[in-house]
């Protein structure tokens, strides 16, 4: 930014928005066009996608990330089931970082899934271990996008 971009926003009259830096986002969710969707919100910012539990656990094992969207439902037959499959669900991964507190420990975390029940399963194993962690429904989550990382 320059510095009269600099002056001006310490005024109160310039877009102090624009002078975020880049963070890096992880996605776990088995929807391309969900994967586009966030790929155009965090344009300018590093975005790693993961569609499966293994690949999720993979990609956080090995990566820092500053923002974490977990998923619940990853497959079709997850939709609308009657029991839980949570090995093959984003509260494999939900679990996973609760069992890893020093993994992605300031991550802000914000599970976005249509599936209420599987999202508030998965912030309350997440806030058990200690983790900031919301349920935010997808609809919604746009606007939560634009409160927290803004550019």
């Amino acid at each position: 930014m320059s510095m009269i971009g600099r002056v001006l926003t310490k005024l109160g009259i310039g877009n102090a928005a624009a002078m975020r830096a880049p963070i890096r986002v992880f996605l776990l969710d088995d929807d391309t066009r969900r994967h586009h969707w966030f790929t155009r919100r965090f344009t300018g910012d590093h975005l790693d996608i993961a569609e499966t539990a293994e690949e999720a656990i993979e990609l956080l094992s090995v990566n820092f990330y500053d923002a974490i969207f977990l998923d619940h439902d990853l497959l079709p037959e997850h939709y609308h089931a009657e029991s839980n499959d949570d090995e093959r669900t984003g509260f494999a991964v939900a679990l996973w970082l609760a069992a890893n507190p020093r993994m992605q420990q300031a991550s802000t975390v914000v599970v976005h899934t249509r599936n209420a029940d599987g999202a508030m399963r998965m912030v309350s194993e997440l806030r058990r271990a200690g983790r900031t962690a919301e349920y935010v429904p997808f609809p919604m989550l746009s606007q939560k996008i634009k409160n927290y990382w803004q550019r």
